[in-house]
């Protein structure tokens, strides 16, 4: 297989083998890699995606291998976000003119923002009380910090920032259903409480780290099996909440009452991109940690959405083994949010997004696409490891 990557030596630790050909990359985002790359447990190299920049601890848009070890913060407070998407048999032509309708019947079956239900509805209610309750209850009888707000009623719920909800058009007209979520408040108290586990960890054994934030339990340590256990707990709950939401999405077009009657499972795909998952590579069984990443194993579906105003993609893995069988989960920042803010108008946001259905106000603008790079660019980085599938354009969009 032809690789497009980049090698970058470090002077201590790991390799790094970056997927960055033709984006930019700062300074900061290098350095940050390097010192995940320094990390004793790092198994062959890391793997920097095209959509890579600074996050917390590990940096977003890698990919990081371990060997009997795992980095809360490399998974982070967003634990199982991610995409789902699906196709419909609906067209272009079967929209009404005005679309603000169906973003605003999206708005009232979705919560978005901070916001959740005042009582949990009954799917989420039952799917909590049979498969996550004990469960959770058990992690809070060990630590009873762990606890949030009522979980069941965030089922199905959008959250916030980056977070959304689209109606997309394909390349032959075709509508689409896609959204951006994940474990909202619940994934956000376990990653927190056992981020600063690990930094108590790591300070009591005097391990020297290149960066706090990157302390790590390694297997058969007092609290590796039940961050492991809050992991999957947190990534089924992301999966789940994102299956809700697509219904409520389903409903909603449904609720207008001027769309024609339609299916809508011609095509489905979901798809994590913060999580951590056991996998064997290079003759070895690891946990690979994929921090605003997608797998891409060998004939896998994945989505690679593009910012406000950009193209989308649904994308088919090649497996490319130099990358962990991963892809990119975006764009990637290009500014930060308080850069974007300052830099950009609502009447920027505007122009950007001309011909969209979406909120264009000063609460926005930080996702605003030109504080992304290039979605284009980004997928002509990764050509070795997806191929595009389907090409998606918004026309609505639903910001948390």
């Amino acid at each position: 297989m032809t690789t497009n990557h980049l090698n970058i030596e470090t002077e201590a630790g790991a390799p790094i083998k970056a997927w960055t050909k033709g984006v930019p990359v700062d300074e900061r985002t290098l350095e940050q890699l390097k010192r995940t790359a320094s990390l004793p447990i790092i198994h062959k190299w890391v793997a920097a995606m095209p959509d890579v920049h600074v996050g917390i601890g590990a940096t977003v848009g890698s990919v990081v291998p371990t060997l009997g070890a795992v980095i809360p913060a490399a998974v982070g407070v967003d634990i199982g976000c991610g995409m789902s998407a699906v196709c419909t048999t609906l067209t272009a032509s079967d929209l009404p003119e005005s679309l603000k309708g169906l973003r605003k019947a999206i708005e009232q079956r979705v919560p978005v923002g901070k916001g959740s239900f005042r009582e949990a509805p009954e799917g989420q209610a039952s799917l909590w009380a049979t498969h996550f309750s004990a469960r959770y209850a058990a992690l809070l009888e060990k630590h009873p910090t762990l606890a949030s707000k009522d979980p069941a009623t965030q089922l199905g719920t959008l959250g916030t920032g980056n977070h959304f909800i689209e109606v997309c058009l394909d390349e032959t007209d075709r509508v689409w259903f896609m959204l951006h979520s994940g474990s909202r408040g619940l994934g956000n108290r376990f990653g927190s409480v056992f981020i600063e586990m690990a930094r108590e960890d790591m300070a009591r054994h005097q391990r020297n780290l290149p960066d706090r934030d990157l302390a790590y339990f390694e297997e058969g340590s007092s609290h590796f099996a039940e961050y492991l256990d809050a992991v999957t707990l947190a990534q089924e709950y992301a999966a789940h909440n994102r299956r809700f939401m697509m219904k409520a999405v389903i409903d909603a077009a449904v609720s207008t009452r001027v769309i024609p009657p339609f299916e809508a499972a011609v095509m489905a795909v979901d798809c994590h991109h913060n999580y951590v998952a056991r996998e064997h590579h290079f003759g070895a069984e690891v946990l690979v940690t994929r921090k605003g990443a997608v797998r891409a194993g060998a004939g896998q579906l994945g989505i690679i959405p593009g910012s406000m105003g950009a193209r989308s993609y649904i994308v088919r893995g090649k497996g490319n083994p130099e990358s962990f069988e991963s892809c990119s989960h975006g764009a990637g920042r290009v500014l930060s949010r308080s850069a974007a803010r300052a830099q950009f108008t609502v009447a920027d946001h505007e122009a950007a997004t001309q011909g969209i259905e979406c909120r264009k106000d000063a609460g926005v603008l930080d996702e605003t696409p030109a504080a992304y790079k290039p979605i284009e660019a980004v997928m002509a980085a990764q050509a070795d490891l997806v191929e595009v599938v389907h090409t998606l354009k918004q026309v609505v969009c639903v910001k948390g």
